[in-house]
This record gives C-alpha cells, sequence and structure tokens, in this order.
C-alpha cells in the first residue's frame, strides 16, 4: 500500500510551554482529509535542507489537536539539532511538509495500575496517555526534565503520582528514569505500563520491566525515542537491532 504524500502545514503560533519545551500549532488548508482524534499518533516532519544537504525528517507526537489544527512539541536545547534548530527560527506562516499520522500506542485501560515512564521527548505522548486515563486510575508516572523549571502541570488522574527526575544532560546517565521506577512501591494487581525515553536509558528499563512477573509482555509499551549522538536513521537501525 503506498503512503500517501506528506502534506504541506502552516505554521500558526508558538508558546514557550516551559525553558525547553516549545509548541508550535500548524494547520492551514493542508489539514484537509487529516483524520481526527490523532492526538498522541506520531507525524514525520520534513525539514528543510541546509545548503546542498538533502531534507532531514524527523519524528514527533501529535500533542494535541483541533478543528484543523495540530500542536507539536519540540525539547529546544544550545546544541540545537535540524528539528530543534527550525522550530526556533520558525515564524508564523512559515510552511512544512508532514507525513502520516501514524498508530497511537495507549495504555490498556483495562489494567488493575498504570506505570507511565519517559522523558522531554516521549512527554507529549505521556500526557495524552494521561489524559485519557479513567478518573480513577492508580499509579505512577515518572518523567525525565532538564532543569525544574520545566514540570509541566499535567491532567492526570488524582491516584497518579507524578515524579520529576532531573537530568540536565540526558542520555550520559543511563540509571536516572531507573533508578526512580526501582524506589516505586510496586502495587498490586495486573499492571499496563508505557516507555519511551533515550535509547540506553530504555534498555535498562526494558530489561528491569521485563523480569517483573506481573508485568504482561502484551501490556508493555516500551520504545527508544533517540539516542544521544545518533541521527534518527540510525537509530532506526539500532532499534531493531535491539529487537
Amino acid at each position: 500500500m503506498t503512503r500517501p504524500a506528506p502534506r504541506e502545514l502552516t505554521l500558526l503560533r508558538k508558546q514557550q510551554i516551559t525553558p525547553n519545551m516549545l509548541r508550535l500549532t500548524l494547520g492551514g488548508r493542508g489539514m484537509a482529509g487529516f483524520p481526527d482524534e490523532q492526538a498522541s499518533a506520531y507525524v514525520k516532519l520534513v525539514f528543510p535542507a541546509q545548503g546542498e544537504a538533502r531534507p532531514v525528517m524527523r519524528t514527533y507526537t501529535v500533542r494535541a489537536q483541533r478543528e484543523g489544527e495540530i500542536d507539536i512539541d519540540f525539547v529546544v536545547h544550545q546544541d540545537a539539532g535540524p528539528a530543534s534548530r527550525w522550530a526556533q527560527q520558525a515564524q508564523a506562516g512559515d510552511s512544512i511538509l508532514v507525513g502520516g499520522p501514524g498508530p497511537k500506542k495507549m495504555l490498556d485501560n483495562s489494567a488493575d495500575w498504570f506505570l507511565l515512564i519517559g522523558d522531554m521527548t516521549a512527554l507529549p505522548a505521556l500526557s495524552v496517555n494521561l489524559e485519557q486515563l479513567p478518573r480513577d486510575a492508580r499509579g505512577y508516572a515518572v518523567i525525565e526534565i532538564l532543569d525544574q523549571a520545566d514540570q509541566q502541570l499535567l491532567d492526570a488522574p488524582d491516584n497518579i503520582d507524578i515524579h520529576w527526575v532531573l537530568n540536565p544532560h540526558p542520555g550520559t546517565s543511563d540509571n536516572s528514569l531507573l533508578d526512580q521506577v526501582q524506589q516505586l512501591p510496586w502495587l498490586e494487581g495486573r499492571p499496563s505500563v508505557w516507555c519511551a525515553c533515550e535509547f540506553s536509558s530504555m534498555r535498562r528499563l526494558r530489561d528491569h520491566l521485563r523480569a517483573q512477573p506481573e508485568v504482561e509482555r502484551s501490556n508493555l509499551y516500551i520504545s527508544s525515542y533517540w539516542k544521544l549522538g545518533v541521527g534518527e536513521e540510525a537509530h532506526k537501525v539500532l532499534k531493531q537491532a535491539a529487537g
């Protein structure tokens, strides 16, 4: 089956959510035919080429969707890559090609409790998962951030305990998320686990979570969204090799 060609969307507005998180709202005529209810689905953004280089494609999450527009959140930092650099420099009216959307990865809401783990690249998808949980859901969300000021006000059920883990240098400390997860009291019943972060951290968390007898493979989503020092194409190869 042939994939549809990327659509051209227009930057409508920008909002600095936290010091290291920038939200871009995209819309325009290119939203015609974009399916409804795609919050947490992934899209492929095609960034303009620099000089003679080819355009760069990067994967991002639809943080929210309203009629005729979607929000995309970007982690921004000093050593910005092509995606972060474009997001910081782009002005209202600029256009970008957007492919997708791809499938959503959601928690199993029939589980007895929930464990969500992620870094700032995963925060948009993790946030959507929190928002769609039943209001009586219980469990934990463990979120790695660059700075204390990067904490966001999340729409989570009252019985979901949110733990913010400070790591100013993500990718250089593989254990920051795992250390916090290991400190959490394990709840009774069948858990549904959602985890996405840097590649090395993901592998450590995957080994730990798969060793828990209560965690069924069908209720464990775990993925790496990036790897320190590696572009998206090479990271994809590493993910496939890691299984």
